[in-house]
């Protein structure tokens, strides 16, 4: 259930990071309470992940997450780059994070 746990976090960090961008500086009121919710979710599901994943697995999977999902989404929603680099590195960055599941004992 950890693991469950670990990847909604990472999913709330993508929508806290993508919804900073509509916050222009904390300067739009719904897009910023958004946000702050999508945080303090993000990293309530990352502590309770916490009790049972070692930090440095569940930390390195957590920004993983967060920065495919989020290069994903910058492809999608704002029309960022799409080269062969770039998808290669989010490539890695996702094989890292399979490697850290798999080596856990959690």
């Amino acid at each position: 259930m950890a693991w469950v746990y670990l990847i909604a976090a990472g999913i709330f960090e993508c929508g806290w990071a993508i919804g900073l961008k509509y916050t222009e500086g904390f300067t739009r009121l719904w897009p910023s309470l958004a946000t702050l919710v999508a945080m303090a979710i993000s990293f309530w599901l990352l502590s309770v992940a916490m009790k049972s994943i070692p930090v440095g697995t569940a930390y390195a999977v957590w920004t993983g997450i967060g920065a495919v999902g989020v290069a994903i989404l910058g492809m999608i929603l704002f029309q960022e780059p799409k080269d062969i680099t770039r998808v290669i590195s989010l490539l890695l960055i996702i094989s890292g994070i399979i490697g850290l599941k798999l080596s856990s004992a959690a």
